[in-house]
């Protein structure tokens, strides 16, 4: 297959069911899941929840929170993708802040998406990806 397929199109009174979108991942120390998001990733702390939960800006209806009112899993079985328009420009920063990858960005020809993996909060993969299909919906 030489690309995606468009699935389908939002229903036009869809908009009001969802405005922005959260992610929560557990950690046991919430200062070093806080520090890897901020001094790391670069991300903007926008709220602190008590002590319990920093939830961070990842764009402006996206967020994603660090929390130690669970235990984190053991194998979490999601990866966390952020999508940059430049992964190689993105590697290149967040290597120099220290961001440790599993390896250099690389072309999947199977999903047509470049891409490079990192940790860096209890077991959770994180993924820095850029689509090259012309099917994906740009910003």
């Amino acid at each position: 297959m030489a690309g995606g397929q468009e699935v389908g199109k939002a229903k036009p009174d869809a908009g009001w069911l969802i405005d922005q979108q959260v992610t929560f991942i557990y950690t046991r120390d919430l200062a070093a899941g806080s520090s890897f998001l901020s001094d790391k990733l670069g991300l903007e702390r926008v709220l602190d929840q008590f002590g319990i939960c920093h939830i961070y800006r990842v764009t402006g209806t996206s967020f994603l929170g660090v929390c130690v009112n669970r235990e984190p899993p053991p194998d979490p079985g999601v990866t966390y993708t952020f999508v940059a328009r430049d992964v190689d420009a993105a590697y290149k920063v967040l290597s120099g802040r220290g961001v440790v990858f599993d390896g250099p960005p690389r072309l999947s020809k199977k999903f047509n998406v470049y891409a490079t993996f990192f940790g860096g909060i209890e077991n959770y993969r994180f993924e820095l990806q850029e689509f090259r299909d012309p099917v994906w919906p740009r910003p």
